[in-house]
């Protein structure tokens, strides 16, 4: 798939917080929560940072050679995991949860950006190795979030009983069922059986997601050299101990955030405040929370009250049981990977510059933060259309009404503003104001009340007028609304609502590969990706 491509501000979009696109900027007022600068000279302090801290790169080889199991690794794959017991390999990571069939777009590019990075590092700082890893959150219990996909703005979703951490519940036949469903929309297109076959091959019944995720992700991207961590895995979690502990024992996390949030510029929305412990406890098909209650340990929905002591005996002979929350699982993260550069969306973002207090507490390098590549893929079809309508690539960023208005009043022959007639009243009631005046000065307010009645009344009239020409545009307002549907399904970013999986049935892997080479590294700018 050839696709030609253009970078925007991601101000330009309309689509992405002040948050963001201050902090892409470099705003002085966000500096102080995070560390490193994106930029190569962020790159190098970042690795001199790291590199004053030990990371147990063989638990990690180890821990990544016994999750691979029997899956031939490709020639890259090898490389980088052998690399991983190097000093001077370091690895780019992103971070998602497990969305079935993986979910919206955005979790492709996220990936596909964590390679180019690693990619580009390597060729601009050769004395060091650089790992692109993707970092499963397949602990996350939010099914509403994960277990659902749309294509062609039908939704998918997966309408399972099962509950707790949505990486271990396991493929059952309403999930099956609900390929079968997809199947009929792909199959029609070239590679759409390619697709519907790997579906079939990963989540078959009984797998967890976990691993139909990793299964399904490796097959996409094994051959540019993505290692896949896993970090549910009790070895992982031994080795983060003391961290636990410490949470545990001093809440050490809220303490942290609650000084970075009192000191966040208040034009700035807190994204994640957290919690007294930012902890759950993780068993069977629960995630449930633990709390402090009149000095013990509260699990409500395992019926649990523990003290601390038997609390730390549980975690030290169970430390899988032991599931960090969105404030501390950056930490674990950082603290099991030799880690330099973290690429996330502009939410992770936002809520990661309130942690970096969280990680000096317990000595776990900041890494630099990316925002993650975003683009907006338009096909030939709806470029024709786009071009037919007079429109810039630009313009499509624009509300679709908007857009309307603007093309009608464009194209008409009819008059569609009354400026001309308003100048005209605009005159008449000065006239009466000087006839009036002589006679009692405070009729003048009267008069200005009169004139801007009328104006109101015009501008009401010119709606209708707008309204009324529109009706003869309804071929073009067809279009219109065919390449909003298209490019901003449901009002919002096409990366955050479409699936690959049609794109893929389109054009098999050509679209992963056409996206691998439109990616950017440390530039952060959004894309605007047309088919040739």
């Amino acid at each position: 798939m050839n696709l030609s491509s253009e970078f925007i501000d991601y101000t330009k979009t309309g689509f992405f917080s002040k948050t963001v696109a201050d902090y892409i900027a470099g705003d002085i007022g966000l500096k102080p929560f995070y560390q490193h600068p994106v930029s190569i000279d962020g790159v190098k302090a970042a690795i001199q940072q790291r590199k004053k801290i030990n990371t147990d790169r063989k638990l990690l080889a180890d821990v990544l050679i016994k999750q691979y199991g029997k899956l031939t690794l490709t020639t890259k794959q090898q490389f980088n995991i052998q690399q991983l017991s190097n000093q001077d390999t370091f690895t780019i990571t992103t971070a998602h949860q497990p969305n079935i069939f993986t979910g919206p777009l955005y979790f492709i590019y996220k990936i596909l950006h964590t390679i180019k990075l690693a990619e580009t590092l390597q060729k601009q700082l050769p004395e060091n190795k650089f790992v692109p890893v993707y970092y499963m959150g397949s602990e996350d219990a939010d099914l509403d979030e994960l277990g659902h996909i749309y294509i062609d703005g039908e939704k998918f979703e997966w309408k399972t009983n099962q509950t707790g951490a949505v990486g271990r519940m396991r493929v059952d036949a309403v999930l099956i069922e609900l390929i079968q469903r997809i199947e009929g929309q792909l199959l029609i297109y070239p590679f759409g059986k390619e697709i519907i076959d790997l579906m079939r091959s990963y989540y078959t019944d009984g797998t967890t997601i976990e691993q139909a995720t990793f299964q399904l992700v490796n097959q996409l991207f094994a051959e540019y050299g993505l290692i896949i961590l896993l970090p549910d895995n009790a070895d992982l979690k031994r080795s983060f101990i003391p961290v636990i502990e410490k949470e545990l024992k001093i809440g050490f996390s809220h303490k942290a955030v609650a000084e970075t949030v009192a000191a966040f510029p208040h034009e700035y929305k807190v994204q994640a405040s957290g919690r007294e412990l930012n902890l759950f406890y993780l068993k069977d098909d629960k995630r449930e929370r633990i709390e402090m209650l009149n000095a013990q340990y509260s699990i409500l929905n395992f019926q649990l009250k523990l003290s601390e002591a038997d609390i730390l005996k549980e975690l030290h002979e169970h430390p899988e049981r032991f599931s960090p929350n969105v404030i501390l699982r950056p930490v674990f993260q950082e603290f099991i990977l030799p880690n330099i550069a973290f690429i996330g969306g502009g939410g992770e973002i936002a809520y990661w510059l309130e942690l970096k207090k969280v990680f000096e507490a317990v000595n776990v390098p900041y890494p630099i933060l990316i925002v993650r590549n975003s683009f907006v893929v338009i096909s030939k079809e709806i470029k024709a259309l786009a071009e037919k309508l007079h429109f810039s690539d630009l313009d499509l960023f624009k509300k679709e009404t908007d857009l309307l208005n603007e093309l009608v009043k464009r194209d008409t022959e009819q008059q569609l503003n009354l400026e001309k007639e308003k100048k005209n009243i605009c005159a008449i009631y000065k006239d009466i104001k000087n006839v009036v005046t002589p006679i009692d000065t405070t009729l003048n307010q009267h008069v200005q009340s009169l004139h801007l009645q009328t104006i109101k009344k015009l501008e009401t009239l010119e709606k209708k007028m707008l309204r009324a020409e529109k009706r003869k545009f309804q071929t073009q307002q067809r279009q219109l609304h065919k390449i909003k549907a298209a490019l901003f399904p449901h009002n919002n970013l096409q990366e955050r609502i479409d699936s690959v999986l049609p794109y893929y049935a389109h054009q098999g892997k050509d679209f992963i590969r056409a996206l691998y080479e439109n990616s950017l590294s440390l530039e952060q700018q959004f894309g605007i990706l047309t088919e040739k």
